[in-house]
C-alpha cells in the first residue's frame, strides 16, 4: 500500500505508508546492479549506494531499536555515530545489506506495533521525544537518503 493509497485513513495509517514506500524505494535503488556499482563511490564522501542502504539501516535502528525499544547502541552493535555509519566492510553485500535492513524493518514494526503515537520514548541519548516525532524524523531521513540514491543509481547507470 502506498501512499496514495491512504489519503483518507488515519495518521498511523498514512505515516506507515510514507516509511514503506521509501523503505521499498531505497532497497530498489539498488535493483540490477553489479556488486561494484553498489559500492561505486561517485562523490568526495563515503557515500555509495549501498553505503546509504546501510546507513538507513542504521538509522533506523538507532530510532526504533535504541529511542523507542529503549537497548543502547553498544548493546545493539551499532556503530555509534551516523558517519561511519556508511561505511562498508569487504562482507557487506547488496544481499547481505538489504537483509539486514529487511530485518531492522522488520524489528521497528514489532516494537512500535502496540504504542500511540503520543507516547512519550526515552531511549534516545538527547531526550525524550513522542513516537510521532520519531516517524517524522524517521520519514524525513528516508526521503533526504532516497533523493541523495536517485541520483547516484543514475549516475552509475549513465556510466
Amino acid at each position: 500500500m502506498g501512499s496514495f493509497d491512504v489519503p483518507l485513513d488515519d495518521e498511523r495509517t498514512q505515516l506507515d505508508a510514507f516509511i514503506e514506500e521509501y523503505r521499498s524505494a531505497i532497497e530498489l535503488t539498488l535493483d540490477c546492479l553489479t556488486e561494484e556499482q553498489a559500492r561505486r563511490q561517485l562523490v568526495p564522501s563515503a557515500t555509495t549506494l549501498l553505503g546509504l542502504l546501510k546507513h538507513v539501516t542504521w538509522m533506523q535502528r538507532v530510532w526504533f531499536e535504541e529511542c523507542v525499544g529503549g537497548t543502547s547502541r553498544q548493546e545493539l552493535g551499532l556503530v555509534q555515530g551516523p558517519d561511519t555509519s556508511f561505511q562498508l566492510s569487504d562482507d557487506d553485500t547488496v544481499a547481505s545489506v538489504t537483509a539486514a535492513h529487511r530485518q531492522a524493518c522488520a524489528t521497528a514494526r514489532t516494537t512500535i506495533a502496540d504504542l500511540p503515537l503520543d507516547s512519550v520514548v526515552t531511549g534516545h541519548r538527547t531526550g525524550p521525544r513522542t513516537l510521532r516525532w520519531v516517524y517524522l524524523q524517521v520519514l524525513r531521513e528516508l526521503a533526504h537518503h532516497c533523493g541523495h540514491a536517485d541520483i547516484l543509481r543514475e549516475q552509475v547507470l549513465a556510466d
